[in-house]
């Protein structure tokens, strides 16, 4: 007898790697469960983060258009919209940004900055709040996982910010580190 979170991972497979849509009815028979039980089980696996889409002809999986890349960026607390809006000029979304402490160990903020309005209005709360920039307990050295719609969107931001002093070089600890991270 499968469990339910064994039968949802099936579930995200073969919605996966089929070709076709897949009915709920046809998932309903091949586990044994009611159609109803499906429902839930892709009400459960969508808020997982899942981006599974109803079709009049079955399920199918969204497939995401982007890539990601984590950036290893140092700079001063000034330079911080420049960062911000070099990323988002050239198409990418900075979806966070993460500090490894000795102490603390890591820690991550969530951003989804994805336009100058929204770098502007982080600079704000940053500067009217009594914090200061996640990236002060570390020497100013922090990261970003950076998404966008291609490889090559992802190499000119890189190019942007090597340019800019911004980028650093990550050592192998954290390319393991990120690599081994499941950033969605």
């Amino acid at each position: 007898m499968m469990t339910g979170p064994e039968r949802r991972n099936a579930i995200i497979n073969q919605i996966k790697t089929s070709s076709v849509p897949v009915p709920g009815k046809a998932l309903a028979a091949h586990f044994g469960v009611s159609r109803q039980v499906i429902v839930q089980d892709i009400a459960l696996i969508r808020a997982a983060g899942h981006d599974i889409i109803s079709t009049n002809r079955g399920y199918i999986f969204h497939e995401s258009r982007s890539v990601e890349r984590t950036f290893k960026v140092k700079h001063t607390d000034e330079q911080i919209r420049d960062e911000l809006y070099t990323i988002v000029d050239l198409g990418g979304i900075v979806r966070n940004v993460m500090v490894n402490h000795r102490v603390y160990g890591h820690i991550e903020a969530i951003l989804n900055v994805d336009s100058r309005r929204k770098a502007a209005e982080f600079i704000d709360d940053i500067r009217s709040g009594k914090s200061t920039p996640l990236k002060n307990i570390t020497s100013d050295y922090h990261y970003h996982v950076v998404e966008a719609d291609s490889e090559n969107t992802l190499d000119m931001i890189e190019e942007a910010l090597k340019k800019k002093g911004f980028l650093l070089e990550q050592e192998e600890w954290e390319k393991e580190l990120f690599q081994n991270r499941d950033l969605s």
